[in-house]
């Protein structure tokens, strides 16, 4: 009987942790022409502060392109992503376009920082930009700060000397979030996810790191590959402190997710393998580090469906080696995301494909809390 009991619990328990949507409709936090004067809004990123506001960040586009005098906007909400504030702007550069926004915070301070990247106005990703940090001409690495939970946002500092590599001609944050590790080998330590591009096309993972609360930052080695291109990536920190970086397939390998492991808080990383369980249409995904049950916990959320469709939420409790549960959150159309855990559940800013709108909505999870 005793067991039967016992029995009863765990599947109660398990029951309780299955994702599942909130009743609540999704909220359309940017939409284009309507809270946002912009022809189009892509590029979400997601995070929730320690005083529990979340920071919703996009891209605010003057036409349906990557580089189209993008400016960067916010909205926060007080209430677990209930209602959310007007949307107001972070960030322009004049006809420059500002991309890939990247936010994390240093708990310690208190302070939020959004990485981008910026291309000189009328130029594109492959347009024969000049390689590494020295050329004005060229792309440049930046982020904005703020010290009240993202109501108002600091002039830029140009961390490109810093951290572009020499022959990068792009040097891409995220987009999404980045980690603050936890693990006591370095506890405090900010890492940003980075994609960068040679003159080639060709593309490769990195992290940059800071160890002063974001006074500094430091490039780590690039992820070994072989076979196989790694585009707009992600972080996250296990269990035991090892860091997982999944990553989109750029032109080479199957159409899986690519995935690597550092061991050393992102100054050098593993030889980049194929997950042979994560399909994709080429396109990003988010991860997300969280505790289910009081036990650490990573989630990856991506579409899995052709032409980016059926956003599916996988959970893994072994820091992305195996999935012990998948989850269809949002059938039909679905693109670019991003998490935060919120009371009861996981917060999901994210593209219902198209270009037009960000939205979000809830997955209720039972028993998660943050790391």
């Amino acid at each position: 009987m005793e067991r039967l009991i016992l029995a009863l619990l765990l599947l109660a328990s398990a029951l309780r942790a299955q994702p599942r949507l909130a009743e609540a409709p999704a909220i359309a936090v940017f939409e284009a022409k309507k809270n946002v004067p912009y022809a189009s809004v892509r590029i979400p990123a997601l995070l929730r502060t320690t005083n529990g506001v979340l920071i919703a960040a996009a891209e605010a586009r003057d036409k349906a392109a990557d580089q189209a005098g993008n400016d960067l906007i916010v909205s926060l909400s007080k209430d677990g992503g209930a209602t959310w504030s007007k949307p107001a702007l972070a960030y322009e550069q004049g006809g420059d376009s500002c991309n890939n926004p990247c936010l994390v915070q240093d708990e310690r301070s208190g302070r939020v920082f959004m990485f981008f990247q910026t291309f000189p106005a009328g130029s594109h990703e492959f347009g024969g930009l000049p390689a590494g940090p020295a050329d004005p001409r060229g792309t440049r690495c930046l982020y904005l700060s703020s010290d009240d939970d993202g109501k108002t946002w600091s002039k830029p500092v140009d961390v490109t000397a810093a951290i572009k590599p020499a022959e990068a001609v792009t040097t891409a944050s995220g987009p999404g979030i980045g980690i603050q590790l936890r693990h006591a080998s370095r506890a405090g330590r900010l890492v940003i996810p980075f994609n960068s591009q040679d003159a080639k096309r060709n593309f490769v993972n990195w992290t940059a790191y800071s160890d002063d609360g974001g006074k500094t930052w430091r490039r780590g080695a690039e992820v070994p590959q072989e076979g196989m291109q790694l585009n707009e990536v992600q972080v996250a920190e296990t269990g035991d402190g090892t860091l997982y970086l999944n990553s989109r397939r750029w032109r080479q390998g199957a159409p899986l997710r690519k995935v690597s492991w550092s061991r050393d808080g992102g100054e050098t990383w593993s030889k980049a393998e194929e997950d042979k369980v994560l399909t994709e249409p080429v396109c990003q995904g988010s991860l997300l580090s969280a505790k289910v049950a009081g036990r650490p916990a990573v989630f990856f959320l991506n579409p899995v469906g052709k032409g980016r469709s059926n956003g599916t939420l996988r959970r893994s409790d072994d820091g992305g080696r195996t999935w012990a549960e998948s989850t269809l959150l949002f059938p039909g159309p679905f693109a670019y995301s991003s998490m935060a855990v919120v009371e009861g559940g996981i917060g999901v800013l994210y593209e219902p494909a198209g270009n037009s709108v960000v939205l979000y909505r809830k997955a209720v999870i039972g028993e998660i809390s943050a790391r």
